[in-house]
């Protein structure tokens, strides 16, 4: 028997897949087949600091109705419908959940600043999440902050959590900051337990009939792995917290090269939509073959394997990759010609 069991966390995980952050999880009903099917852990939906702020500014108006305290920028947040849990029942469906498995639970806060976060985070740890994941989503669309402001507030926001907090804090991070390496590490002395590997950059379309620009949403790709396996790679053994791999995580081999660069668990959530939940036994069955069929005892001998620090040549991670892959394009097409 193949030991599938990995540490995220500080957590003992049966096995390297992970449920991420997804509606599905909203159904009591789901997460008991997310564990039945495999799943090793989950990252239930996210609570969104938006959301947060909408409750309280329609607290206030129901509060002083009839006054002139009411809040004009209400209106630039969505409104409280588009939001399908209110904090309380948020807090309540992690209880339950908590009560339908044996799997570790993990809570998600999706913001960009401190707010209320501190107390929410208290507030899920009460509720029963083993963990809690920040999932950051910040984009800099003013001209006047920059790189290290926002990093700044980041890891502001990551030292009051993980102060206010005896749970394990991991950082869902974009692949867009300027030194991911130097973010980790700081990370890591902020007091944060892992860092996720990324989030998704949800662009929006343009509707060049109606002139509106709308939310679009499109379901991950293997092809969108690379990066994230690129910079688990070079993280790996340079920092010493957990490295959790989202986005592209659709096989068997997919989960294969997550650990393999450094990943402690790859995280799923495209792939469930598309095939559904019992995807997850199918990709633990093969992941199995693959390692019986190699001799393997356990996954872990795997683990960063493919690192940068493991592999004899760093050039693919570094500079090296760029000229290399551009040449024999070059030379293939020369060929090609003739």
């Amino acid at each position: 028997m193949i030991d599938l069991s990995m540490q995220y966390l500080g957590l003992k995980l049966s096995g390297p897949i992970v449920v991420a952050s997804t509606p599905l999880s909203e159904s009591i009903e789901n997460v008991r087949r997310m564990e039945d099917a495999g799943a090793s852990a989950i990252v239930l939906t996210s609570l969104f600091e938006e959301q947060l702020a909408l409750e309280s500014r329609t607290l206030d108006e129901d509060l002083s109705r009839g006054t002139d305290s009411y809040a004009e920028s209400l209106g630039f947040l969505p409104d409280l419908d588009d939001y399908r849990m209110t904090h309380e029942v948020y807090l309540e469906h992690l209880r339950r959940a908590r009560e339908a498995v044996a799997i570790p639970v993990m809570a998600s806060l999706n913001g960009a600043t401190t707010g209320g976060w501190v107390r929410f985070a208290k507030e899920m740890e009460q509720a029963g999440a083993q963990a809690i994941e920040l999932n950051t989503y910040a984009l800099a669309t003013d001209s006047s902050q920059t790189s290290t402001s926002l990093e700044q507030q980041l890891l502001d926001l990551v030292t009051s959590v993980c102060q206010a907090v005896k749970v394990p804090v991991a950082v869902k991070l974009s692949q867009f900051f300027t030194s991911i390496p130097n973010l980790a590490a700081r990370l890591e002395q902020a007091g944060a337990s892992g860092v996720v590997l990324f989030n998704r950059f949800y662009q929006p379309d343009f509707d060049i009939e109606a002139l509106e620009v709308r939310p679009t949403l499109h379901f991950s790709t293997p092809s969108e792995l690379l990066p994230r396996l690129h910079w688990a790679a070079i993280l790996y053994g340079r920092v010493n917290i957990d490295i959790g791999i989202t986005g592209g995580v659709h096989s068997a081999e997919d989960v294969l090269k997550s650990i393999m660069a450094g990943g402690s668990v790859a995280m799923m959530v495209s792939a469930l939509h598309i095939h559904g939940i019992d995807h997850i036994s199918r990709v633990l069955a093969d992941l199995c073959y693959w390692l019986e069929k190699r001799e393997y005892t356990s996954l872990g001998e795997t683990r960063g394997c493919l690192s940068r620090r493991s592999v004899p040549d760093t050039s693919p991670f570094d500079r090296g990759n760029y000229i290399k892959t551009l040449s024999s394009y070059s030379l293939r097409q020369t060929v090609a010609a003739f």
